[in-house]
């Protein structure tokens, strides 16, 4: 396969249009780390972003930073770190989860798949904080939207159409994201023992109270380790001292929860943000977006399905694992159908991420405003054809 890796936009603009020209597939890609999300693309060329590197923009005070599109993730994050500041959405590592521990997650592929983490639930996904985009889309235009507004005078809200588009309708060469100061402690209640149902109603209860829950989630038992519904509250250390005691206080009748400080709550939620418990599971990996109330018996309908799992989100994400077959596949899209729930395949096998497309397909009317998007942005359906099945 040819690798064509441009150091600047304008040479990202001319490979693109001399693809568009010849109506040459172009699989489009960063540091690669997750690059098995959706279907297989079908390309002689690959076109790269990871020599487009470098932080463009910081400014601390506006909580503001931009960078290239290859910047390694690891340096926009190190940058913050030492203004104490961070992306709201906590960006999710999956390379242990996928296999690609050897690749570099990037900026691009952060924005292209709208990659978000527990906090979600508390401060929206990647596509909330992104305020600026640069790209090349499909006929090889280098455009701009936002920046330091939001509006832009297309009628499209281009910045957020290219969160989560998986290179579908242009090649992102540079993004800016809003930023938020880090919290100056974070605290994590556990309570143990459990089942799905009381661990749901227990994080329902938790993130429908005033004390400001930031993230909520419930890992099964596993072997020598009973499970634990998690429940975080992070800021200023002198509030946490009151709302940790007010939140125990609140769902006493679920028990006595124990208390993770600073470091060790940190290190927990990093492994519910990397997807830690199905690391190292032998089989196809889905997140299922579902109603919190709902995931219980959506659990119960592939019980004979399912190798292993995990909650986040309140219940509204479940993270789960299953045989690499068609048969199991289609066991789990239909059973999240079934409670109105999305599933989306995020690692399998090659055949069966051929098999199935990997997000669920949209409804009529927003499957016609998407073509007509997709018509406009990339005519000739050079830009990663079919990663999204369509």
């Amino acid at each position: 396969m040819i690798a064509l890796s441009p150091t600047n936009e304008a040479e990202a603009s001319a490979f693109i249009a001399d693809a568009a020209s010849a109506h040459r597939p172009l699989e489009l890609a960063g540091g690669g780390s997750r690059r098995g999300l959706g279907r297989p693309v079908q390309a002689a060329a690959t076109l790269s972003s990871r020599a487009l590197t470098g932080i463009t923009l910081h400014e601390p005070a506006e909580l503001v930073i931009g960078a290239r599109a290859g910047t390694p993730l690891a340096d926009l994050t190190a940058a913050l770190d030492a203004k104490d500041q961070m992306l709201a959405f906590e960006p999710p590592d999956w390379r242990a989860l996928t296999g690609t521990a050897d690749l570099t997650p990037t900026v691009g592929g952060l924005v292209a798949t709208n990659g978000s983490g527990p906090r979600r639930i508390m401060s929206g996904a990647c596509r909330d904080a992104l305020i600026g985009v640069r790209f090349v889309n499909g006929k090889g235009e280098a455009l701009s939207s936002g920046g330091r507004v939001m509006k832009n005078v297309t009628g499209y809200d281009l910045v957020k159409l290219m969160a989560g588009s998986h290179g579908t309708l242009g090649f992102v060469t540079e993004a800016t994201f809003k930023v938020v100061p880090k919290p100056e402690r974070t605290a994590t209640l556990v309570w143990s023992g459990l089942d799905e149902a009381r661990a749901v109603a227990a994080m329902s209860q938790g993130l429908g109270s005033p004390f400001e829950v930031s993230a909520a989630a419930f890992v099964p038992q596993q072997p020598g380790q009973p499970s634990q519904t998690l429940l975080r509250l992070e800021n200023f250390a002198a509030s946490l001292v009151y709302r940790i005691d007010r939140l125990a206080r609140e769902l006493q009748s679920f028990g006595k929860p124990d208390i993770l400080d600073n470091d060790a709550s940190l290190g927990l939620w990093a492994s519910i943000r990397d997807a830690a418990p199905l690391h190292g599971v032998d089989g196809a990996i889905w997140r299922i977006s579902v109603a919190p109330s709902r995931s219980p018996s959506f659990l119960r309908a592939i019980a004979s399905e399912t190798i292993r799992h995990f909650l986040d989100w309140g219940g509204g994400l479940v993270w789960l694992a299953t045989a690499q077959t068609d048969g199991a596949a289609e066991v789990v899209q239909n059973a999240a159908r079934a409670v109105g729930g999305h599933a989306t395949l995020v690692h399998a096998a090659p055949m069966l991420r051929s098999n199935f497309a990997f997000m669920p397909p949209s409804s009529a009317g927003l499957a016609r405003l998407m073509a007509r998007v997709r018509e406009a942005m990339d005519p000739h359906s050079i830009l990663n054809p079919g990663r999204m099945g369509v």
